[in-house]
């Protein structure tokens, strides 16, 4: 009997473990960002779909695209994006190399590191040269692992601030 209870026991414990991980927001975006770029590409499901805003973002980084996207970027459409927030940009090549490295929980956020290579078909890059990376700052909400910003590093910034400042711009123009 005491054996069984410390069986349930540790597997509580790996169910618990399990499902605060960190990365799993942040691989589940990546698997559409590798879907939806790949060579048969597939239309899948938005970045930020209505369901993936409510599941996997975190309740500010969900209002604040909710508040941009009533600024869409073009007429007929419904993102305030005119670009792939993902590889940054309109034109990639498949994703290779993809990497998620999730860092310690630094006062409630873990860092969660990606990097991938978008730019292989592009022809001769420079000497130079590094993998696109990308920051998901991933916090827990209502016990489950959410993203609360995405941090694009070469002077491009939070998405959550970019969002934010759509959707003041926006309101500013009506």
């Amino acid at each position: 009997m005491k054996r069984l209870v410390l069986v349930l026991l540790a597997s509580c414990a790996v169910s618990v473990a399990v499902a605060a991980d960190p990365a799993a927001p942040v691989n589940e975006i990546m698997r559409e960002a590798v879907k939806g770029w790949a060579e048969d590409a597939q239309t899948g499901e938005d970045y930020f779909s209505e369901a993936r805003l409510q599941r996997i973002y975190s309740q500010d980084f969900a209002k604040a695209y909710r508040e941009a996207a009533k600024f869409p970027a073009y007429d007929e459409g419904d993102s305030p994006f005119d670009y792939d927030v993902i590889v940054s940009g309109q034109d990639s090549c498949s994703i290779k190399d993809l990497n998620v490295s999730a860092g310690p929980d630094v006062e409630g956020k873990s860092d969660v590191a990606v990097t991938f290579d978008n730019t292989h078909c592009l022809g001769e890059r420079a000497a130079d040269w590094k993998p696109s990376e990308l920051h998901f700052l991933v916090i827990e909400e209502a016990g489950h692992p959410v993203i609360d910003d995405i941090v694009r590093p070469n002077g491009v910034g939070s998405l959550k601030a970019e969002l934010q400042g759509i959707a003041s711009q926006g309101a500013g123009e009506q």
